[in-house]
Order: C-alpha cells, then structure tokens, then sequence
C-alpha cells in the first residue's frame, strides 16, 4: 500500500482523462437541481444564487446612485440587499458584507447595471475563461481544460459568485509574462490589488528577480486604478473603506463570523483550536515569515519560470490570515505548473500523491474543518515543499 501511494503510477493520463469527467459530470448534476429548486434568484435556504455575489451587486448599485461610500456601511448595505430579490417571507435574509477597495467598485458599478441575475451570469461568464486559459498556458496539455474545469474550487467559487477566477488569472497570467511581456506582467501583477492581502509577496519575488519593469508597471498600474476610484467615487469612500477596515478586521476574521472552516490560515487553525487572537497572529506571522523566505530564496535562483510561480502562489496563499476556500482556485497553477514539469523530467517520489492531495483538497476542506481536522495551510506548506525542493535539485 505504501508503493501504491509513493508512486502513484495509477495516476496516468488515461485516468487523467476519465476523472475530470466524472467530477464534470457531478457538478452539472448539482447546478442543475440547485437552480431548479431555486425561485427569482433565491435558494431554498433563502441565500441569493450565488450568495456572496450580492455584496458585490449590491455595492455597485450604491455606487451607481452617487452612494458609494455607504457600501462600507453594513446597515446601509444590508438594506439594498434586502430589496434586491423576491425573497421568502418570514425567513432571515443572511448579510454578504462589502470589504473590498475602492477600486473593486468601478467593476461592481459596471456589473450593477444588469439585473442581479444577468450580472453573475456576466461576471462567472467573463472570469471562467481568464481562469482556464492561465491554466491551459500552465499546463499545455489536451487534459489540462478538463482538470481546470473540474478542480473542486471551481465548483465552489461557481456557487459563491466570487472572484477566484479573476484572481488566478492575474497572478498566473502575470508569472507566465514576466520573460516576454514584462510590462503587461506588471499590470496584471498590479490589478491584484482588488484583493490586496493575496499580493504581499509579489513585490518580494520581483525584487529578488530584478524584474525592474514589471515593478515600475504594477506600482503605476495600482497607482491609477486608485487615483481613479478616487475620482469616481470621492475621498469619502477611500476613508470608508480605511474606517471600515477595523471592524472587517475584527468580526470577519478574528471573531470568525464567515466560519472556522471556511477560512484556510493557520491564524483560523489556531482560533478553532480555541488559541487566542495572539497566539493566532503569532503563528500567522511566522507562515508568513516562512513563505517569504521562500518566495525570495526562490526568485533570487536562476531557474524554470513555472517553479517560481508555484512557490510564488502557494506563499502568498499561505502568508495571509484571510483565505476562504474559494479562494484556493489559485492553487490550480502550482498543481498545474509542477505537473508539466513532472512530465518533463520526471516524479519524485509522493510528488504525484500530493498534487492529488491538493486537487482534492478545496472539496474536503470545509467538511474536515467542521470536525476540527483543518488540512488546507498544511497542505499547501506541504506543496511549497515540494517546489522548493525541485528548485534545489534543478529540476
């Protein structure tokens, strides 16, 4: 049994074909009776289709009616959400809670002026096949849109109307640049600051490459689409924002309202396991601390592009207290970046267990941490590694 696992032979391309179908073929069941069960756009559990999308709906339609600072605003906030759809009376509506930039808003502004519903078709329509393409560049297989579209946190990231897609793309996008586009590697690198706690290490990993244009590019790029929101939007939203920053900080994260399970730091780890706010922080620290180090060990080497990008990714996965399993989309390009390079020249040993492991990973992990069994900052240190280790011995 241990050969079996150490090896993964089993794991061959045939198999790789077979599988993403299945998973496939699972999530279309699901989508299919969950939208089916759903009336104007609510659930049966009265949540909007696609949940977490509401706060980005709602957000830009406060925006779109000289309101935007008050998207900061929860009470405010809430009321538009509660007048956004048919819901069920008698039933509580749940709060999806608007926490991004300012910048994030000239796209939910754009987005808000379709119909709730027209507008999360457009943004899952438009973000999937950013997502896909960064993969397909990662891993130019004829498996590798099959394994994209079937990696567990597509289907989550579906049901959450969220951003992942988006996310993956901008970050995968701008590592694969970096050799021949560096500029345009820099703007994507920089539009990233819509979620600005997953692009901590980038600045660290360009310096170490001396990737000088792409620097100047992702600061000019941040720079604008800032100085844009604040002409769109006005001072008082980016000082809403600041003001909000405190109690997202405190009720999100520290207190956990979003839930342990769905957040994937060690700093959740540490909270579920009833450590303090401190002792979490501590340990968040040092991931972070760690992941750093990696990050500019790595990209001072003189090595294979996509190793970086793996160490890359998975650090800034793991530096940063807020990650929701959605979230780990992201981890679609160092599984597809290190399974090109096993291709290449070679497995190592467990290597091809543990890509599985963190393809699975987004499916099991919310359903482990509600059992207090939490895989995901073990996981994917786990899957640093592994890249860390091909980066040592060259290959």
């Amino acid at each position: 049994m241990r050969d079996f696992w150490r090896s993964a032979d089993w794991l061959n391309r045939r198999r790789l074909n077979a599988y993403p179908k299945i998973f496939l073929t699972l999530y279309a069941i699901t989508i299919a009776l969950y939208l089916a069960l759903s009336t104007g756009m609510v659930d049966p559990l009265n949540r909007p289709v696609g949940t977490d999308f509401m706060n980005v709906w709602a957000a830009g339609k406060m925006a779109n009616e000289g309101r935007a600072a008050e998207a900061y605003d929860w009470n405010k906030h809430r009321a538009v959400q509660n007048a956004a759809l048919p819901w069920h009376n008698g039933v509580e509506i749940p709060y999806y809670g608007w926490h991004y930039p300012p910048m994030f808003l000239m796209i939910a502004s754009l987005l808000a002026l379709l119909p709730y519903g027209g507008a999360l078709f457009a943004w899952m329509a438009a973000t999937l096949p950013l997502y896909v393409a960064a993969v397909r560049r990662a891993l130019p297989t004829r498996e590798s849109v099959y394994l994209a579209l079937a990696f567990p946190a597509v289907f989550i990231n579906l049901g959450h109307g969220q951003n992942g897609f988006i996310t993956a793309a901008l970050i995968g996008g701008g590592v694969m640049l970096l050799g021949t586009r560096p500029y345009l590697a820099g703007v994507l690198f920089g539009l990233l600051a819509y979620k600005p706690q997953f692009g901590i290490l980038i600045p660290v990993a360009l310096l170490m490459g001396w990737h000088w244009r792409a620097i100047y590019a992702a600061a000019m790029t941040v720079a604008l689409t800032a100085l844009a929101s604040y002409k769109f939007f006005g001072e008082e939203t980016w000082l809403a924002f600041l003001n909000s920053l405190k109690l997202t900080r405190g009720i999100v994260l520290e207190q956990g309202s979003t839930g342990w399970e769905k957040i994937q730091s060690i700093f959740s780890v540490m909270r579920m396991w009833g450590g303090s706010i401190e002792l979490a922080y501590a340990a968040q620290g040092l991931f972070a601390l760690v992941a750093a180090m990696a990050v500019a060990w790595a990209w001072k080497q003189k090595t294979d592009i996509r190793l970086q990008g793996a160490v890359l990714v998975t650090a800034s996965l793991l530096a940063t207290p807020y990650i929701l399993d959605y979230d780990l989309v992201a981890l679609a390009l160092p599984v597809a970046w290190l399974a090109a390079c096993g291709m290449e020249k070679g497995f190592r040993p467990w290597e091809k267990t543990l890509l599985m492991a963190v393809f699975l990973l987004p499916l099991l992990s919310r359903s482990l941490g509600m059992l207090y069994l939490p895989p995901g900052p073990f996981v994917m240190m786990l899957l640093l590694a592994m890249s860390l280790r091909r980066i040592a011995y060259k290959n």
